[in-house]
């Protein structure tokens, strides 16, 4: 066989023409970076409801703060009111002794108090030294008593966290952070007895006074010397479908797989790693209506046999 040998000077254009090459592909810029997400602000999708007096409720954009003195709490509420969603909230808490405080991020359809659906968040104050209680409840058509309270595995003062409700026509699922705290199934189809909030609803937060009841059952109440007692909120964007005009708004409109992702298949039962960790963080549970014969219900009702 014959090889053919190549002059030398062809051999050093050949290495020249890889060296050109390689510089011309390191001087090529890499492909520019999308733009960032453009942060909803508040005033997009949300109003106060008291307090805004630029004290109570400071409004910083894509941030507002709620404080609860003496003289006043503040709240706010969605411009909108909406019929199914995945809502979501990150929330910091007041921290320290906030007993009789209660911070609270919730729906809640209107405007008849005594027959409203409403789905809660509410972050019960204590005592120097005790954790913060999450409290969930349920009201439908105005019938609550559906209290479970929750030990977190975090302390919801020191940082923000996610809050978040997934609402749609065959459950109600609350989140923190992933994980799922609490699960409502839709039972309606197998009769009265099984209540599923479908009313419109907007969703609300507030900052207020619960001496009440928020601790040790309303025996120990917010001590003002102790105020102003601020939390903080973020994220206002609303992945929901909004209610028509009037508050009538259709099973066909919001609960369409094909127009709202969060009708979907894939969001219509807990996925088996979300089963997982909610069968987990009930071990969490300090307080849950479904176990308590001791007052309002001698009989537990009949959604608690299909949490």
């Amino acid at each position: 066989m014959v090889f053919q040998v190549q002059p030398p000077w062809l051999l050093l254009l050949h290495l020249i023409a890889i060296a050109v090459l390689l510089l011309a592909v390191d001087s090529v810029p890499p492909a520019p970076a999308p733009p960032p997400a453009v942060a909803t602000v508040f005033d997009d999708n949300y109003v106060a409801t008291y307090g805004g007096d630029g004290y109570h409720l400071v409004n910083q954009g894509t941030q507002i703060s709620l404080t609860l003195d003496k003289s006043s709490g503040a709240g706010f509420r969605s411009k909108l009111m909406y019929g199914s969603g995945f809502f979501h909230m990150r929330i910091k808490v007041p921290a320290g002794y906030t007993a009789g405080v209660v911070t609270a991020y919730y729906l809640a359809s209107e405007p008849d108090w005594d027959v409203q659906d409403e789905v809660d968040f509410e972050f019960l104050g204590d005592k120097d030294g005790n954790p913060i209680t999450l409290q969930t409840n349920v009201f439908v058509g105005g019938h609550g008593d559906r209290e479970q309270r929750l030990r977190l595995w975090f302390d919801p003062a020191a940082d923000f966290h996610d809050y978040s409700i997934l609402w749609n026509p065959f459950h109600l699922v609350i989140f923190v952070d992933e994980t799922p705290v609490r699960v409502l199934k839709n039972l309606t189809s197998r009769g009265p007895e099984f209540e599923f909030p479908a009313k419109p609803m907007r969703p609300r937060g507030s900052v207020w006074d619960a001496s009440d009841w928020a601790t040790d059952g309303g025996r120990t109440k917010v001590d003002w010397a102790r105020a102003p007692f601020t939390a903080a909120f973020q994220g206002f964007a609303v992945d929901a479908c909004a209610a028509a005009a009037g508050g009538g708004v259709s099973s066909d409109d919001c609960g369409s797989p094909d127009t709202w992702w969060w009708n979907g298949g894939e969001y219509r039962r807990l996925t088996a790693a979300q089963q997982a960790a909610y069968d987990g963080v009930r071990g969490n549970l300090t307080y849950d209506y479904c176990t308590d014969n001791s007052k309002k219900r001698p009989v537990p009702p009949p959604e608690c046999s299909f949490t």
